[in-house]
């Protein structure tokens, strides 16, 4: 009788078939049987193209059926079983396979009907008769569930609609709908009960909370389905409105909308996805629109940043590995002028685009993103002449406006792509209209010109054209002007070229004092809070520049009002780089170029520049400063600042702040200030997400926190399991000895909590890199990665590892019992005794590893520390329950002395442990008859 209980692959031998198919269907069943479930598809697919003879073919596609099942791919499974019973229509396996890939598929009726042809033709069969049972019983909970989905949601609908229902009856409907939407069967159920049309009916009532509940619905029933998709300028006019969450709902749709039909979203939700032929125009529109939305006047700004935010999301190559950027260069040949139009906006004229504080600033990100999306120098050129072509388009002698939205553009793009900005800004024309803005009366002439400034001495290595010209405009605004919004904008210009030295002592831009008199400018107007925020944030941007110098960044760690200015307003977004940067400056966590003695004398002598380190940029001083960032409530602000929205949190930032959290965390006194106000949570997205060195900097401030926290705390409930893959990355060769030593202090800890901690590790791929580390001459790495093990060898997977023949795991571990090191032995202790315990094979393969084995265990059991002492005897226990043989022989040596010795000793609670497990040896050794007591 057919077994139902495992999948057999079928080997019968037909006559008349030619040889290749036979040949490749057997070899596809010894793979099968050998669990290379790929080998044996791929063997049955080439039996199938070479076979001729249909019942043979039949059997071929059952194999692979088979196969589909065990890979869970279940359509395919379904198409070969079909096949096969297209042949014969009784094939009980093929029928039984295709009922359990329908299953699995959600397909219940029609798994029930395979699985009644079964029990009919074997009506004796209990699995069958099982299944045939459970799969009556799922359709009839399914239809009972439907049915009432189906009334919950009419009825629900009906709350919605009615005039007479209560608020608050009609808020606990909408929520009820947006969960129903987000299940399958729900989604399923509304999709079916007209529900698209009633959701848009509720959108048209013009009700804030209706047209939320009505969103948030459609993005439950759109995600993962492409046929349920809503009409794009319909989403385009729902997310023009001018209500901020209203519009973060309607993007976050629009996004299920896009991944839908791109196929971006790879999560299987178990929905049957409708036949949608080729989407890429679907795709193409939303492109379109999203650019049409980005320069309309009909847009909210809130609509605007949103519109900014999914195409800064869905255009670039989020792999540079993959060569297909047309999106990127649709969007450009599109849509670029559209984006510079937007970063051109100047709010203080009339007939302005309506706009956040954010708007100009993620357009900007948006350009960069686009420029760094191109693959060659023609691209890259096209870009270029694309903006300088705009630039120059809005030039007129007759109309200032004309002007400085010219130079407000330039100022745009050179936040974003500076290279470009930088190029165009040295074309003819652009330095005397800065010029001629400088010396306007209006004074929204003034701050763009001076904007421009400040943006184009971002990068002073690239930017010699504006130090050389733009000094002294800057010198005379700062001195002539009274308005102290213009003042501030020339302060910082000046601050950018001032710290073009960075931190080397020798290359100071002004005048002793000087710098420190700009700082302080700078923090007076942080804390003046009857400024507009605009104007404070300017003197973050300030302070970023000006803290390259020592005694600046000494100054202002000292003022905790300044600092706490500051950590107030980084709750604006636009300002975290700005207020990034200056955290990096304060810690010192910036990369530091290694000073080589032999090459400053060889400088010295050739009378070349040698970079000088400020005295105040010593070690004692950054201490010092960071406990001051730290009292002033430094990991909060960095906490808050990490949630902000990627279009906003660029790499760079996300890189800057891993920065400033490892320095935070190099001292393990105040590792525990950092878990109370949030530092765990924080840093897990930042060493998941941002650039390589922007990775491993938060992954290692994260294995400084995990080495000496309660990680429960540190990281609680589900955030833990996210913790091990950075730890992992820093298992990597090329991380520094440091980095390896910490992550592996951090894994042993989380090591230590539970099952599903440990396979994660596991199933992370550290276990190889953790035997390697055991290798490692450095002591302190070896001992962090036994001591890692020792938490690892409860797994089943690890002690199969030790178990296989070919190997030296197990020899090592008893070698390195047998080290001076107190907590090597010990930790190798630990995992022999837990390794023993768990495998008697491997109590009896220690006497085969190494000639030194009974030396080494005899002197764990005589070891002066009570623990190694301990794990040593209860080695011994495990070695006597493990094997009668391997029994006799240690008990016909010196270790019989030594059990008798520690069992005889009076209690002592130190040491009761390893006397309690001598006692155990000597009453195991008893009950085998290998020793008898003394008699009275």
């Amino acid at each position: 009788m057919y077994r139902c209980t495992e999948v057999a692959i079928d080997c019968v031998q037909y006559s008349g078939e030619i040889a290749d198919p036979v040949q490749f269907k057997e070899e596809g069943n010894k793979h099968f049987q050998a669990g290379e479930i790929d080998k044996a598809i791929e063997c049955y697919t080439k039996a199938i193209k070479s076979c001729k003879d249909k019942k043979a073919l039949a059997v071929i596609y059952r194999n692979r059926s088979a196969c589909f099942l065990k890979k869970e791919n279940y359509n395919n499974a379904v198409s070969d079983a079909s096949k096969a019973i297209d042949v014969d229509a009784a094939d009980i396996k093929a029928l039984y396979r295709r009922c359990q890939a329908l299953e699995k598929l959600g397909k219940l009726d029609m798994a029930f009907k395979d699985v009644q042809r079964c029990a009919t033709l074997e009506p004796k069969n209990k699995t069958f008769l099982e299944t045939l049972r459970r799969l009556g019983a799922d359709i009839q909970q399914k239809l009972k569930t439907t049915f009432s989905t189906d009334s919950r949601v009419q009825n629900m609908f009906d709350i919605l609609f009615s005039d007479e229902s209560d608020k608050e009856k009609q808020e606990k409907a909408a929520n009820n709908l947006i969960v129903l939407a987000r299940e399958d069967a729900g989604a399923e159920r509304i999709f079916q009960n007209n529900g698209v049309p009633l959701l848009v009916q509720l959108i048209d009532t013009g009700k804030p909370e209706m047209i939320l509940a009505a969103i948030r619905t459609l993005s439950g029933m759109c995600t993962g389905h492409r046929a349920r998709v809503l009409g794009i300028s319909k989403l385009c006019s729902i997310m023009a409105v001018d209500n901020e969450e209203i519009v973060l709902a309607t993007a976050n749709l629009f996004q299920c909308v896009y991944d839908s039909l791109s196929g971006g979203d790879k999560r299987n939700y178990g929905k049957e996805e409708a036949l949608v032929l080729d989407s890429s125009k679907d795709l193409k529109d939303i492109l379109l629109a999203l650019l049409e939305m980005i320069a309309s006047k009909k847009v909210s700004g809130h609509g605007r940043d949103q519109a900014l935010n999914l195409l800064t999301k869905n255009v670039p190559r989020k792999d540079k590995k993959n060569t297909d950027n047309s999106k990127g260069l649709f969007t450009i040949d599109h849509g670029l002028k559209k984006i510079l139009k937007v970063c051109g906006q100047v709010p203080d004229l009339p007939d302005q685009l309506p706009l956040t504080e954010n708007t100009q600033l993620i357009a900007s990100v948006l350009l960069n993103k686009l420029y760094d999306d191109m693959r060659c120098d023609p691209e890259r050129d096209h870009f270029r002449d694309t903006c300088d072509e705009y630039i120059k388009s809005k030039f007129d002698p007759n109309d200032m406006d004309r002007n400085i939205h010219a130079i407000n553009t330039l100022s745009g793009i050179l936040q974003g792509p500076f290279d470009v900005g930088n190029v165009l800004a040295g074309r003819q024309g652009v330095m005397e209209m800065m010029v001629a803005l400088c010396g306007s009366e209006r004074e929204v002439d003034q701050l763009v010109a001076v904007e421009a400034l400040i943006h184009a001495s971002t990068k002073t290595s690239k930017a010699s054209f504006f130090i050389s010209n733009g000094v002294t405009l800057l010198k005379d605004m700062y001195k002539k002007t009274k308005n102290e919004k213009i003042k501030i904008r020339a302060l910082v210009g000046l601050c950018k070229l001032g710290s073009a030295g960075g931190d080397d002592y020798s290359m100071r831009q002004f005048a002793e004092g000087s710098t420190e008199k700009l700082a302080k400018q700078c923090r007076k107007w942080l804390c003046n809070p009857t400024l507009d925020v605009r104007t404070r944030k300017w003197a973050v941007e300030g302070l970023a520049y000006l803290t390259n110098d020592a005694d600046v960044k000494d100054d202002f760690v000292e003022d905790e009002a300044a600092l706490r200015a500051m950590f107030e307003l980084s709750k604006d977004k636009t300002i975290l780089y700005a207020v990034a940067c200056t955290l990096v400056n304060c810690t010192n966590s910036y990369d530091k170029k290694e000073i080589i003695p032999e090459m400053v004398q060889l400088a010295k002598f050739s009378k070349q520049h040698v970079p000088e380190q400020h005295p105040k940029d010593k070690k004692d001083f950054i201490e010092r400063r960071v406990k001051r960032l730290l009292k002033a409530g430094v990991t909060s602000a960095l906490a808050v600042m990490v949630k902000a929205d990627n279009s906003i949190l660029t790499d760079q930032t996300k890189e800057m702040l891993a920065r400033v959290f490892l320095a935070l965390a190099e001292d393990i006194k105040d590792r525990g200030t950092i878990v109370a106000q949030g530092g765990g949570r924080a840093l897990l997205p930042l060493a998941l997400e941002g650039t390589d060195k922007g990775k491993i900097k938060a992954s290692h401030a994260l294995a400084k926190i995990a080495a000496v926290s309660n990680p429960e705390i540190a990281f609680p409930a589900e955030r833990i399991y996210e913790v091990v893959r950075p730890l992992v990355s820093l298992l990597n060769t090329e991380r520094d000895g440091l980095e390896n030593f910490e992550a592996l202090l951090g894994l042993t800890n989380l090591a230590a909590l539970n099952d599903k901690l440990r396979v994660k590790i596991l199933k992370e791929k550290a276990l190889p890199e953790i035997e390697n580390y055991m290798f490692e001459e450095h002591d302190q790495i070896r001992q962090a990665a036994t001591e890692c093990m020792c938490n690892l060898v409860c797994c089943k997977e690890v002690q199969d590892r030790y178990l296989e023949d070919g190997n030296d795991k197990l020899k090592l571990l008893v070698l390195l019992c047998g080290e001076d090191d107190v907590q090597l032995q010990r930790a190798a202790a630990g995992a022999l005794a837990m390794l023993t315990a768990a495998q008697k094979k491997l109590a009896v393969k220690i006497t085969k590893v190494t000639g030194q084995w009974l030396e080494i265990i005899q002197r764990l059991c005589i070891h002066d520390n009570p623990e190694i002492q301990h794990r040593g005897l209860v080695t011994v226990f495990n070695m006597l329950d493990a094997d009668e043989q391997l029994a006799k022989k240690l008990i016909e040596c010196e270790l019989l002395e030594i059990l008798t010795y520690v069992a005889k000793l009076e209690d002592n609670p130190k040491k009761q442990d390893a006397i309690n497990a001598a006692r155990a040896c000597l009453s195991r050794a008893m009950d085998t008859g290998l020793i008898k007591p003394f008699s009275n």
